[in-house]
């Protein structure tokens, strides 16, 4: 006599009598035909002759399926340790076919679905009682619901390792694609071909924190290529100007300063992360306009083409002191708070070329204070305001001179 159950457990097998495990074993021959014949009929993935790889897996699966359960009948202690291999495979090869798990779900409903029916017209011949029958179908559904949790353990196996191989070919293709010299084409296009990445007509590198990239990252198109170097973010766009691409970007910008290169095409993919990288070197120092520190984090990225003056001065920032030693040297003896003046002067004079009325509108002083500073200037820095060559050398001290030129 069964044993009477007050639950159900996550192993009802345990609880049928030995003697169910004989009466559906002489089944087990019948039932698999009848299950592959189901199955192609009603899968339409599986519509097909069940030959070759494919073929011998599902047989298998189905023929092992049945043989287990009957032992598990008979020594529910067994386990089912030695079979799962061939259920997490399956799920493996459905991954690695291109296939949800859709269509191994309904094989799987239909393999219960025929063996119960099987095994209850085989129990009803044998005058097995109900509260046995009753078990026997929760046992086979239960059983079922293991195999395919097997199967969908299998399936993400397969596509975790799909994935670190896939992130691994792109890191080894921002290599490539940063690399000196450049990528020949057909280089290019192997490494783009192993990493699943389509080669664009041009790119743009994009520099953020490190500690950003992947919140930068998940807020770009799935095509973004992304690594770490030199402990900065670095992060290459194809496509930026593209449909979209706007949007995206105010996006990534949200969650950090990011710094966007020229676009260029993939070939000269380095230079445009050396911008970006400077760029943000750049902001970081204080030598970027709207660029400060301390700000929230912009909801547009800092664009290289935005800021070239900026960007030059900061990179030749030891020539450019130097400059400014040499062409701002009579204002050394100043007081900080008249030199101040004396610079703001200078560079109002070299933008609306000494016309007294408009250096007042841009200082915000009268007109006539605008004029007497123009004398003083004159007084110390006497002709430089009027050689081209001087003035040049001038306004570029004036401009370095806050962006952190040393002299």
């Amino acid at each position: 006599m069964p044993k009477t159950r007050l639950a159900l457990d996550d192993e009802p097998w345990r609880d049928l009598p030995a003697g169910v495990a004989d009466l559906i074993e002489g089944e087990i021959e019948a039932i698999s035909a009848e299950i592959l014949e189901s199955i192609a009929r009603e899968v339409p993935e599986y519509a097909r002759p069940l030959d070759g790889r494919f073929g011998r897996g599902i047989r298998r699966g189905v023929g092992e399926a049945l043989a287990q359960f009957v032992a598990l009948i008979r020594d529910p202690d067994a386990g089912r340790d030695s079979g799962r291999e061939v259920y997490l495979a399956l799920g493996r090869g459905e991954q690695r076919a291109g296939r949800t798990l859709d269509s191994l779900q309904a094989a799987y409903r239909i393999g219960a679905r025929v063996a119960w029916r099987r095994f209850a017209d085989a129990c009803r011949r044998a005058d097995v009682g109900a509260e046995p029958l009753s078990l026997l179908a929760e046992a086979v559904f239960a059983y079922i619901d293991e195999l395919a949790a097997d199967s969908v353990e299998g399936y993400a196996q397969a596509h975790a390792e799909v994935e670190d191989v896939r992130r691994r070919r792109r890191r080894e293709l921002v290599v490539l694609l940063l690399g000196d010299p450049p990528p020949d084409a057909a280089d290019l296009a192997a490494a783009a071909r192993a990493a699943g990445w389509d080669v664009p007509a041009g790119l743009a590198a994009l520099a953020c924190p490190e500690e950003a990239l992947a919140r930068v990252a998940r807020r770009l198109p799935p095509e973004t290529l992304t690594t770490v170097v030199d402990g900065e973010g670095c992060v290459l766009l194809p496509d930026p100007e593209g449909p979209g691409r706007a949007e995206a970007l105010s996006r990534a910008g949200a969650e950090a300063r990011i710094a966007l290169g020229p676009t260029v095409p993939p070939a000269s993919t380095a230079e445009s992360w050396s911008l970006a990288e400077a760029l943000m070197r750049a902001a970081s120092a204080g030598a970027v306009p709207d660029a400060v520190d301390d700000a929230p984090a912009p909801a547009a990225p800092l664009r290289v083409d935005d800021h070239l003056a900026a960007l030059l001065l900061f990179e030749s920032r030891d020539l450019a002191g130097r400059i400014a030693a040499r062409r701002l040297a009579p204002l050394a003896d100043l007081t900080p708070k008249a030199r101040g003046r004396m610079r703001e002067t200078a560079l109002a004079h070299l933008r609306h070329d000494g016309n007294a009325v408009a250096m007042a509108a841009e200082m915000h002083v009268h007109p006539q204070t605008a004029r007497y500073r123009i004398a003083r200037l004159r007084e110390l820095l006497g002709d430089q305001l009027d050689d081209p060559d001087v003035r040049f050398e001038l306004e570029l001290a004036l401009r370095a001179e806050p962006l952190g030129a040393r002299a």
